[in-house]
């Protein structure tokens, strides 16, 4: 599984909002310009983290976006599934465990598949968005590569 680049912009786009906590709601077109996202594409990934109850919006003047709940609530698995859907290596079933494999190899494959999957929503779910905006303001060290 790879994180796609709707999931991507939607981690962008909400730490944008943590590290700019103003008072009134952010436009779309601001997140856009500090990102670097392209606005129409944004306005869409918005819609869905919304629908996730993720951020909450303002309609007319003065609207905008917020977060729904406090950065050190909201995982990166939390916003990668809600644009990208479940964070799985692919959809290969699971494997029997009764070792009756109907193909050589198959069940020991689709055990593997299965625990790269938990092993990366483990990761995603153990950064917070909160996290990553104290790694990006100076104040955390920089995640270490995996072994």
């Amino acid at each position: 599984m790879k994180v796609s680049t709707r999931g991507d912009y939607a981690c962008r786009a909400l730490l944008s909002l943590t590290l700019h906590p103003e008072e009134a709601p952010t436009s779309v077109r601001d997140i856009a310009e500090r990102t670097g996202l392209p606005q129409p594409y944004l306005e869409q990934i918005l819609l869905a983290l919304k629908g996730a109850g993720l951020v909450r919006s303002k309609r007319g003047v003065g609207g905008g976006y917020v977060l729904a709940r406090e950065p050190a609530e909201i995982t990166l698995a939390q916003i990668v599934s809600a644009v990208d859907g479940p964070i799985v290596v692919g959809d290969f079933g699971e494997p029997h465990q009764n070792g009756a494999c109907d193909h050589e190899g198959q069940c020991v494959l689709l055990a593997v598949w299965a625990d790269a999957g938990r092993q990366m929503r483990t990761l995603l779910e153990a950064r917070t968005l909160a996290d990553i905006a104290a790694i990006t303001a100076g104040n955390a060290p920089w995640p270490e590569p995996a072994t």
